[in-house]
């Protein structure tokens, strides 16, 4: 099947670039000839035109009409012109009776052509006749008084013409003939080198339809093709990244939702293996379950969250909301779990900044970075929230002085289920997930984030927003 496609495909660019090639290559060949066909008879005819009056002035000049002492001398240069001009000449009296013919077979006959009434009423005229392919050019002989004498006509033979022509076109074929061979045989090793990378991008494309998400295109040339190999090399790598993604996903997944599950079975059993433990054993493995309960909850929850983020369904419920009054009534929320560790909240927010926003997916995606940042950050430590913007953008900076994110760590922050302290984590009850959903929310509202962090040294997320939506720069 695909030896078929290659060639199909082969044959139609040959046929398309062979027919671009060939085909102005024929119409410029008969346009020529015909061209040159023209250029010969226009050329001919105005020569003999000029003969023929040339000659006209010579009979006048020398008197060969009115003097006969000189028809012998006038018979022997018309004889020696018609050889020179290989062409006939006729001359006659102005009641158009043959005087003179080189051929001697028109001479004391009467010639009545439109070509010799013209010359008798003083007009020189040519004229090419298709029925006997012979070029007629005359011209009128006059006095010194201006009376016309007679006329003399010119009669050429424009086979010569024709058969130069002819040869000319066998020679335009030969040529034509010989430069669409070449054509021909670079067109197919152009169509070969064209098919050949595209026919190895299809069979990776196939295979990387088929699932082999490992196979990546090898062509290195730096063309359009190698442009479109370089990126299905990328997307390939994307995709392949995107399913390690996902199955490490679904392991993360298995493993935050069987802790929780391995817990509840063993403190279950435990109850049910214990008829006479006090009511104070019951009423605390009882908390246990409902606390790992809880833990399943809110790493469901964080999930669907994710789910919708990552496709979209529930969209952007943008509206106008002002930044500053969200990022008060945030801090207020989580006062108290600063207050807790004494640590030092605080927010600098010097004016209202009103941006178009979805208000309850990005109070989520901010409320996670603070608590974040509470948590991690020691016992009488800072947290410390600012809000700024330019002409286009808001930005939203968490600071901390907390226990920091090592450079290593720092591009997988954002990866679902990433801890950088998982033993922290579950005892500060996180998912794992807070960053992941802060980042698509964010990514959701055609912004971006970043962290700036040494180990040790506390951490700065800084979020941009645009303040318009589809109006940020990019």
């Amino acid at each position: 099947m695909e030896l078929k496609w290659y060639n199909r495909l082969r044959w139609k660019l040959f046929f398309l670039y062979f027919a671009i090639s060939f085909v102005p290559l024929v119409i410029f060949s008969l346009t020529m000839n015909t061209v040159l066909e023209n250029y010969f008879e226009a050329r001919n005819e105005q020569n003999l035109l000029y003969q023929a009056n040339k000659l006209a002035g010579t009979i006048k000049s020398n008197n060969y009409l009115t003097d006969p002492a000189l028809s012998v001398k006038f018979s022997n240069d018309l004889d020696e012109k018609s050889t020179e001009l290989s062409a006939r000449i006729i001359v006659l009296d102005k009641d158009s009776v043959v005087i003179a013919d080189t051929n001697r077979s028109e001479t004391d006959k009467i010639l009545i052509i439109p070509e010799v009434l013209d010359a008798l009423q003083g007009s020189a005229a040519v004229n090419l006749r298709e029925d006997t392919g012979k070029i007629y050019a005359s011209a009128g002989i006059d006095d010194q008084d201006g009376q016309i004498l007679g006329a003399i006509l010119l009669v050429y033979g424009s086979n010569e013409i024709y058969e130069m022509l002819a040869s000319l076109s066998h020679d335009w074929l030969f040529l034509t003939i010989f430069i669409s061979i070449i054509i021909a045989v670079i067109v197919y090793i152009t169509s070969s080198r064209i098919i050949k990378p595209l026919s190895r991008l299809v069979d990776s494309i196939g295979k990387i339809a088929d699932g082999d998400l490992r196979e990546r295109v090898d062509i290195k040339n730096k063309n359009e093709i190698g442009v479109l190999g370089n990126a299905i090399n990328i997307m390939a790598e994307k995709l392949e990244s995107e399913d390690s993604s996902r199955s490490e996903f679904v392991s993360n997944v298995s493993h935050e939702l069987k802790t929780p599950l391995s817990s509840i079975k063993v403190l279950s059993e435990s109850i049910l293996l214990q008829d006479t433990a006090p009511e104070e054993m019951y009423k605390e493995f009882l908390q246990d379950i409902n606390s790992e309960i809880d833990r399943m909850t809110n790493i469901i929850n964080d999930l669907l969250s994710l789910v919708k983020l990552d496709n979209r369904e529930s969209g952007l419920n943008l509206k106008e909301i002002n930044l500053r009054k969200m990022l008060i009534g945030i801090m207020k929320t989580l006062y108290p779990l600063a207050k807790v560790k004494d640590i030092e909240l605080t927010l600098e927010a010097d004016k209202d900044i009103a941006i178009e926003a979805d208000e309850t997916k990005l109070s989520l995606a901010i409320s996670n970075l603070i608590d974040n940042a509470i948590k991690y950050t020691p016992a009488e430590g800072v947290v410390k929230v600012t809000l700024e913007n330019d002409h286009q953008n808001a930005f939203i900076s968490v600071m901390d002085t907390g226990i920091g994110i090592s450079e290593e760590e720092q591009p997988k922050i954002f990866n679902r289920f990433y801890r950088t302290d998982k033993t922290r984590d579950r005892e500060t009850g996180g998912t794992g997930l807070g960053l992941a959903i802060t980042h698509s929310t964010v990514l959701l509202h055609s912004g971006s984030i970043k962290v700036l962090s040494k180990e040790g040294s506390g951490a700065a997320f800084i979020v941009r927003l645009p303040i318009k939506q589809g109006k940020e720069e990019k």
